[in-house]
Formats: structure tokens, C-alpha cells, sequence
């Protein structure tokens, strides 16, 4: 099997860029990707358990990857919640996998948002990791509209090697990462 694209590109022009933006000393110093979560909360699974399973479902045709529903931690009695209930789905993307999920959000589904100016640059934690977030699970060509009967949004991170917001910013940015034009 080939390499993924964005692999490659990491390879052969993103660490030698960074390396000399940066004056980093060694090639390990150059800052990657880890990897992607993805997380998908269902607050209505509280009444209808089979949402979950949908929402472990999509996640799953999204990246390639099985998801697992997460549970609460604790029981709250005002949302009707108890310990230990299915109320998400999460999947934790790394090596190839990771690369060609990433491709697949900048280049298909993020331009399919509707009036999609770029991502906001605020979604950095200030170690040099980003969360983005989708508000709805059809920007994905994987998800059949037809066949989706709730929509629903989930958060997307990106966690980086990046000591710093602004390593990581470049580091994306190099990646094709659409952000919304930099005030700094």
C-alpha cells in the first residue's frame, strides 16, 4: 500500500520548511502530528439508546476506523443521567490512518461547509494542540443524507509534537489547513 499523500508532503517539504522557519537544530525537533481524536456527544441518548449506535456507526464510516461509545462518569439527575450510560461515540486516529482522515477534512469536507470562509485560528490550547469543531456529521461524503435522521456535530483534535501555538500553526498551515486569515 502507497503512502498517504500528506505523508509525503510532511516528509519531503514540511520538515525541511519548518527546520529552517524555526532553527531547529535536529530533525526530531521539527514538530508532527500524533494524532486525531474525534469525539461525538449525544445528549438525546439519554431517552433513545440507538443513537449512540448511529453515532458509533457514522464515526466509524468517517475514518475508517470502529469507534467506541463513550460513557458518563458520573450520574447527574437533572439531564436524567446515570453512571456508566452510553452517551457518545469517540475514535483515536493515528499513522496512515490519521493522514488520509486529514486529507479527506481539509480537501472534501471542510469546503462542502456551507458559507466556509476558513477555520478559526483561535483553536489552539497554547501547547501547540487544535480543536476544531463540526457542526454538522453531513460535510462528510461518507454520510448518506438520506439516511441520517438526526444531525449532529462533534469536535475534531489535533494533537501535535508543537511546544508552542505557534509552531503548530505553521505546522497545519503547511498541511493546506484553510484558516481564516491571521490578525497576528
Amino acid at each position: 500500500m502507497a503512502n498517504p499523500r500528506l505523508k509525503e508532503l510532511y516528509k519531503k517539504e514540511i520538515v525541511p520548511s519548518l527546520k529552517e522557519k524555526f532553527q531547529y537544530k535536529s530533525l526530531m525537533e521539527v514538530p508532527k502530528i500524533q494524532k486525531i481524536s474525534i469525539n461525538k456527544g449525544i445528549g438525546e441518548a439519554v431517552s433513545d439508546k440507538k443513537l449512540v449506535d448511529v453515532g458509533v456507526e457514522e464515526l466509524t464510516a468517517i475514518s475508517g476506523q470502529r469507534a467506541v461509545a463513550t460513557l458518563s462518569k458520573k450520574a447527574i439527575s437533572n439531564f436524567k443521567l446515570r453512571e456508566e450510560m452510553p452517551i457518545g461515540a469517540r475514535v483515536t486516529l493515528r499513522g496512515d490512518k490519521m493522514y488520509e482522515f486529514l486529507d479527506r477534512l481539509m480537501n472534501v469536507a471542510l469546503p462542502r461547509v456551507r458559507d466556509f470562509r476558513g477555520v478559526n485560528d483561535k483553536g489552539f490550547d497554547g501547547r501547540g494542540n487544535y480543536t476544531l469543531g463540526v457542526k454538522e456529521q453531513i460535510i462528510f461524503p461518507e454520510i448518506s443524507i438520506d439516511k441520517v435522521n438526526k444531525i449532529n456535530g462533534m469536535n475534531i483534535t489535533i494533537v501535535t509534537t508543537a511546544k508552542t501555538d505557534k509552531e503548530s500553526y505553521e505546522l497545519l498551515k503547511a498541511f493546506g489547513m484553510p484558516f481564516t486569515n491571521r490578525n497576528n
